[in-house]
């Protein structure tokens, strides 16, 4: 494959587990320290504002520190409170016009699209910064509503300068395909999470660079 073929670089996107207290924050750095990551989603549910900002606090000390993007779940008004680098929305979360206007031109917007061209598109001339499909493979950390394929990361690249993001099960073991589709960043938080988080993000950076060739 020459560099014209080349897929794009396709870099980590952590999404934290429902626990982010105790000793988490010394756990993110471990694995931000691991390899290349490019952002971090803290995605908390069930705790109050109050709380959230608390828990917030020394994982977006530790993404700083290491220059990762701290991208917050769901919540406009908590990414504008603690001033975080972006905001990711589900399709009940709000609209990326409003956070554009709420956070401000440098903030990075990412939008939920699951299997869908159409909402991808509405996403994009909305102004989000990234899409995000899937789920590609089976997952514990959500119930699966939607099925991505990977020809979807394929078309997105082919037709739209906008960044995407492949999400839903993914491992060391199963993402080759979705990085030779085109996948920009591998959203991953069980794969990482639920064992060695640092010889996950260094398996992860291995099976990437493979996929390339």
């Amino acid at each position: 494959m020459s560099d014209d073929e080349l897929p794009p670089e396709c870099r980590l996107y952590l999404i934290s587990p429902l626990e982010v207290g105790g000793a988490f924050p010394e756990r993110l750095a471990r694995a931000l320290d691991a390899g290349p990551v490019a952002a971090f989603q803290f995605r908390v549910k069930g705790v109050d504002q109050h709380e959230a900002v608390r828990l917030a606090e020394p994982l977006q000390a530790v993404c700083s520190e290491r220059e990762v993007a701290f991208i917050v779940n769901d919540s406009i008004s908590l990414a504008k409170r603690i001033g975080a680098d972006g905001v990711h929305l589900g399709q009940g979360d709000g609209d990326p016009a409003e956070a554009r206007t709420i956070l401000g031109r440098s903030a990075q917007i990412g939008v939920t699209c699951h299997d869908s061209r159409h909402l991808a598109m509405e996403a994009g001339e909305a102004g989000a910064d990234y899409v995000a499909f899937g789920a590609f493979f089976p997952t514990t950390t959500k119930e699966v509503k939607h099925h991505a394929e990977p020809d979807l990361l394929a078309w997105w690249q082919a037709l739209f300068e906008i960044p995407c993001v492949a999400i839903g099960g993914v491992t060391p073991e199963n993402c080759a395909p979705l990085v030779r589709a085109g996948a920009d960043f591998l959203a991953v938080s069980g794969a990482v999470w639920n064992g060695d988080e640092e010889a996950a993000v260094r398996a992860f950076s291995e099976a990437i660079s493979a996929a390339r060739g």
